[in-house]
């Protein structure tokens, strides 16, 4: 049973941790220039990795649907599959884990470095909230950027698809974006698109706070990288199915 009361004493500090950073964003001032700086981090360098993984995952998404549908006569309903299958799912989890490898692991050590090398305490001595300078602008670009990330995520698939399926059946451009489009609805593209910005919270809270709590000196730096990854993917997967089950309950209608 120790091992137990651990993982409550853990989720209550990530908790904890977590409500803070919501209480602290709504509390001026804001870092601004901070915030930028990190959205730039968050954003810009994380586009190429997922445009081109969206590229390739679009490609062979289409190769393997066209050899199934081509089976059943069914090849006209490619370009709804790619479209439906990328907004509703793919797009926002693919996304997101991409991310939290990426983004998770850069925020995990660098906070962790920050503490051990004493940064963090020499911004205190100057009375400044280092919680609010170094936590708050990380949490809020992933939780804005995550969501900008996705649509480029999403309309690199389709990309992929459409130069895939193009080089199989030499479909029109038009063609193959009226048929991905005809089964798409508002609630198929904005409430799993906005989701994402779930996922980009539990990135930035939990790799900050491995990152800020750390008091294992060298060491923790590489553990804050590693624990930031796979607890930020652990809970992306685990917050994705109990938002599916959100979305299925606001609109019963229109979800997929």
């Amino acid at each position: 049973m120790r091992w137990l009361s651990k993982l409550f004493e853990f989720v209550g500090k990530v908790g904890l941790f977590s409500l803070r950073v919501v209480v602290d964003s709504l509390r001026p001032p804001l870092e601004f220039a901070q915030f930028f700086r990190q959205l730039a981090e968050v954003g810009n360098k994380s586009l190429a990795l997922i445009v081109v993984s969206g590229f390739a995952l679009g490609a062979v998404m289409t190769l393997h649907t066209r050899s199934t549908l081509v089976m059943f006569g069914a090849t006209a309903m490619i370009p709804a599959v790619q479209a439906v299958s990328f907004f509703v799912e793919i797009g926002p989890l693919v996304a997101g884990l991409l991310v939290a490898g990426r983004v998770g692991s850069g925020i995990g050590a660098v906070l962790a470095n920050m503490r051990v090398s004493e940064q963090i305490d020499a911004i205190e001595s100057l009375s400044i909230d280092s919680f609010k300078f170094l936590v708050v602008p990380r949490v809020l670009a992933c939780v804005i950027a995550l969501p900008f990330l996705t649509l480029f995520m999403d309309f690199a698939g389709l990309l992929g698809g459409f130069l895939s399926e193009e080089l199989s059946s030499h479909i029109a451009p038009i063609l193959y974006i009226n048929r991905a489009f005809d089964y798409l609805q508002w609630a198929n593209f904005i409430a799993p698109t906005l989701k994402t910005a779930v996922f980009g919270f539990i990135i930035g809270s939990v790799s900050s706070y491995f990152g800020y709590t750390t008091d294992k000196g060298a060491q923790g730096v590489g553990e804050a990288a590693t624990n930031s990854v796979v607890l930020s993917s652990l809970l992306i997967i685990v917050a994705d199915v109990l938002l599916i089950k959100c979305i299925f309950f606001l609109f019963p209608e229109t979800a997929i």
